[in-house]
């Protein structure tokens, strides 16, 4: 099994990026990634530019380095497009502080506010929902959320649910933006 077909997580590229002498948090590029995948697509070779010109490289230092960045865009654009719904921004996990894991949000909804701002005109915006409008309204509040939490069980609660809105967003704009996928409501008898 190659890496490209493992799940990538936040830590696994976290330490791809520290290869490269980078100390980020891939947070920010993964917002950028969800946004890009969700209104216009990225191709493989501009998502690996992308990747390159933040870390401050021409190009990845090996083939499992740049294997790994390639499987993050392809596992993203295909949880996005799955009929489960079953995607999730890559963030820091329970093995990081709440404060941490709220940084990582913060820092995921500065990078796909960002995309936001650079591509979506007022027409486009008009053709959304207005469910999708609104959970987009609610982006840039999660880009200035507060990041210097305790533990505590109330926290971690507030930090999921934000998240989960984040998460429903992503997901809201990609079958906005491509009609027909996923297809959530078709039955496996009618899928060819």
């Amino acid at each position: 099994m190659s890496l490209i077909d493992e799940r990538q997580e936040f830590s696994d590229i976290a330490d791809t990026f520290l290869l490269h002498g980078s100390m980020q948090s891939p947070a920010f590029l993964d917002g950028r990634l969800c946004a890009l995948l969700a209104l216009k697509d990225v191709s493989a070779e501009a998502w690996l530019d992308e990747v390159c010109s933040s870390l401050g490289i021409e190009q990845p230092k090996d083939a499992p380095s740049a294997e790994r960045l390639l499987g993050w865009r392809r596992q993203t654009l295909e949880a996005l497009g799955a009929g489960e719904m079953n995607y999730a921004p890559l963030l820091p996990d329970e093995l990081f502080s709440l404060a941490e894991q709220a940084q990582g949000l913060q820092e995921w909804a500065l990078g796909f506010v960002e995309v936001l701002d650079d591509t979506v005109d007022d027409a486009l915006r008009r053709q959304w929902s207005a469910a999708l409008r609104e959970a987009l309204d609610d982006l840039p509040v999660l880009a200035r959320i507060e990041t210097d939490l305790d533990d505590s069980p109330e926290n971690e609660n507030d930090l999921f649910a934000l998240t989960e809105h984040a998460r429903m967003a992503a997901m809201m704009l990609y079958t906005e933006q491509h009609p027909g996928q996923p297809q959530v409501e078709q039955s496996d008898a009618t899928l060819h």
